[in-house]
């Protein structure tokens, strides 16, 4: 049993059309195109689960890169790990439901044994990461308030 990834279909394909179409290559347990849960609406991909491998790569290698119902479609093999890439949503460290799974990692991106490792950028709901300062900046206005640093009497 093998599934297959089918991405890039147009807005009207349905999922006879898309079952129609892989037939082609042997025999289907399911074809899905999968629809937004509020509108109904096609989400642009779908999945097919042929009964053998060797069916499934029939299909990749016959339709991967080919314009089907009016668009050009990118067939792969589903993985159960979730998306591939690390933009946009999912992957990356914060792959949990919420978006904060796990405590991030440290990188040093590109120097094996880096003496400097650098956090990930986390841009986050706490806005931007602080900035260090430098010396002898003075305060931000909004930190002094009336009452709460009066230098005249520590003096």
């Amino acid at each position: 049993m093998s599934k297959l990834f089918i991405g890039g279909l147009a807005w009207h394909t349905e999922e006879t059309t898309l079952r129609q179409k892989f037939e082609e290559f042997g025999p289907i347990e399911e074809a899905v195109v999968v629809k937004d849960r509020d509108t109904g609406r096609s989400r642009g991909f779908g999945f097919v689960r042929y009964t053998t491998e060797a069916d499934a790569d029939k299909a990749i290698a016959n339709m991967n890169n080919v314009e089907f119902d009016g668009r050009e479609i990118r067939v792969d093999k589903a993985s159960d790990t979730g998306p591939k890439n690390t933009y946009g949503r999912g992957g990356g460290p914060y792959s949990g439901r919420g978006g904060y799974a796990q405590q991030p990692q440290m990188y040093s991106y590109g120097m094996p044994n880096a003496a400097v490792v650098y956090p990930p950028a986390s841009y986050g709901r706490g806005g931007y990461p602080s900035q260090p300062v430098a010396y002898g900046t003075p305060p931000p206005q909004e930190l002094v308030r009336d009452g709460d640093l009066d230098l005249e009497t520590q003096a």
